[in-house]
């Protein structure tokens, strides 16, 4: 014999609307096994039980429960925090692009040195190569140029 249940299911909407809503959610497939749980509550089912059915454990059969009992459908769509915050702010990341594109050939470590010194901030290579995938930006190594080369050598090459 267990306790009684302390929080019962506020049923704000109605079952038809549910299964209606199931059909619908095909392509957010993080609501279907919420709105499944709900609908499990719905037909008397307990937390637990319908918990177990969904495939979840029973402390997150509850939070669903609450944000339903909270919110109705709102409250079952994922709440995603957004993660942590870039080491640079977008007006760094802005003024590091304008640099970047004054000059020509960059190697990672010269890029990697330049954001220690100007932005005092360390990043690491692979770090560097992700920053200049953002930007659009292909990295690859330099190739040495010849300073004997003249200036119109491509004219010079096509007319021959």
């Amino acid at each position: 014999m267990g306790r009684k249940r302390t929080l019962i299911v506020k049923k704000t909407v109605s079952e038809a609307d549910i299964n209606r809503r199931i059909k619908e959610e095909k392509n957010r497939a993080r609501i279907i096994p919420r709105l499944i749980f709900i609908k499990l509550l719905y037909s008397g089912m307990s937390v637990i039980d319908a918990s177990k059915d969904v495939g979840v454990v029973k402390r997150v059969g509850y939070q669903w429960l609450r944000r339903w009992n909270e919110s109705a459908y709102d409250g079952l769509v994922p709440r995603f925090a957004g993660g942590k915050p870039g080491r640079l702010t977008k007006e760094q990341k802005d003024e590091l692009k304008v640099l970047l594109e004054e000059k020509d050939l960059w190697y990672l470590k010269d890029i990697v040195e330049l954001i220690k010194t100007k932005f005092s901030v360390e990043y690491s290579e692979r770090q560097v190569r992700r920053i200049l995938k953002s930007f659009k930006m292909k990295h690859a190594k330099p190739y040495q140029v010849d300073y004997r080369k003249p200036d119109d050598a491509d004219e010079k090459l096509k007319k021959n």
